[in-house]
């Protein structure tokens, strides 16, 4: 009996030094049904001790505790750890005897609340993460783990819970997976260029060695031109009126006029569209409207400021007449493989006696090129 009384008077020792107890009252009989179990790994001397190391080890932890009575109503908290106190800011006062609900807030997935009810229900083991806050309003991800603790009988007696604050480790798991979706970005985006790139090598004329190197050069520096507007608005919509005006206003704003609507285009778009207005430039200035001292060229759209999609009108005027015999070089290729097979919209030309005419149209709301994206 002696030792009996002793090991009972320890043990409640044991169970003031986990959270100040709101008065005498709490103070009950120990379950004397309830057993811990041989420790893993114990000597004789822990062995003995192993009830009282094992508190001192749980208090002292700095993993953070607590422990719920389903046989109270709602289930509140009646045991808890300094870590646990420090992990939510609140005393033993403002905890003991709640529900742990109190630690949810606006944010709380009402999903995992929901886990962890039939988890409550059901009497098992489980292991989730949910976000709940401090004292304080400050929001942490918990990684929470309960355990039912049951009697000699199978009666459940109490749940024990850890927690674990992995607020920082999510944050560098959401970092990693950012970094794992702008570097997959990156590559596809680098291969789309590189197949435009390779379009513009391979369907280049070649009659002339120098022609050609300027030619591919002018194109290669028109897509990275794209490119830069693209990087500086964060690969975000762009404005059609700045993908224009960027490949035009090198030339003489007196004869070459554009204008339309605000719309505002996909990041997809940008550089198919950049290179096709740099070839129709091109052409009128070799062949068409710009090539004589007095034509002039016109280019306005109209669109849909929200879905992206636009109509754009590519007009010469006043150049000189049309050869009789209009071969379709790299330009007519590229103005098709951009726009029909690249952006999935349509090319209508049109030689009058003054120039060429040129109607595009494209989709909006452009989610990605279907097939491949090379010339």
């Amino acid at each position: 009996m002696a030792v009996e009384t002793c090991c009972i008077a320890r043990r409640w020792h044991l169970t003031f030094s986990f959270c100040e107890l709101r008065n005498v009252s709490d103070v009950l009989e120990p379950s004397v049904a309830l057993h811990s179990g041989r420790p893993a790994a114990a000597s004789a001397r822990g062995l003995a001790d192993h009830l009282e190391l094992a508190g001192i080890a749980v208090n002292r932890t700095r993993m953070p505790m607590a422990v719920t009575d389903p046989n109270q109503a709602d289930n509140p908290i009646v045991l808890a750890n300094q870590a646990f106190l420090d992990l939510t800011g609140y005393t033993a006062d403002e905890i003991l005897g709640r529900n742990c609900r109190f630690l949810q807030g606006a944010r709380t997935s009402a999903a995992t609340v929901a886990e962890i009810r039939t988890g409550i229900a059901e009497e098992r083991e489980f292991t989730l993460e949910i976000l709940n806050y401090r004292k304080d309003g400050s929001a942490f991800w918990n990684q929470l783990h309960v355990s039912p603790v049951h009697d000699d009988d199978g009666k459940l007696l109490y749940f024990f819970s850890s927690q674990d604050d992995v607020t920082e480790f999510r944050k560098v798991q959401t970092l990693e997976a950012t970094e794992h979706r702008l570097l997959k970005e990156v590559d596809h985006r680098a291969r789309n260029v590189l197949a435009v790139v390779s379009g513009i090598v391979r369907l280049s004329r070649s009659d002339d060695p120098a022609l050609y190197a300027a030619a591919i050069q002018q194109r290669v520096q028109a897509l990275a031109a794209a490119h830069t507007l693209l990087a500086d608005r964060g690969w975000h919509e762009i404005p059609l009126d700045q993908i224009i005006r960027q490949q035009v206003d090198v030339l003489d704003p007196n004869r070459i006029r554009v204008k339309g609507p605000d719309v505002l285009v996909s990041a997809l778009v940008v550089q198919p569209m950049a290179l096709v207005i740099h070839e129709l430039l091109f052409n009128a200035t070799i062949h068409g409207a710009l090539s004589g001292p007095t034509g002039t060229i016109t280019v306005h759209w109209d669109g849909a400021p929200q879905s992206g999609g636009f109509e754009l009108h590519w007009e010469e005027a006043d150049g000189p007449a049309p050869d009789d015999v209009r071969r379709s070089g790299f330009g007519t290729a590229m103005l098709r493989a951009m726009i029909e097979k690249q952006l999935r919209g349509k090319v209508r030309q049109v030689w009058t006696e003054t120039g060429l005419m040129v109607t595009i149209t494209v989709p909006g709301s452009l989610e990605g090129p279907k097939g491949s994206n090379s010339v």
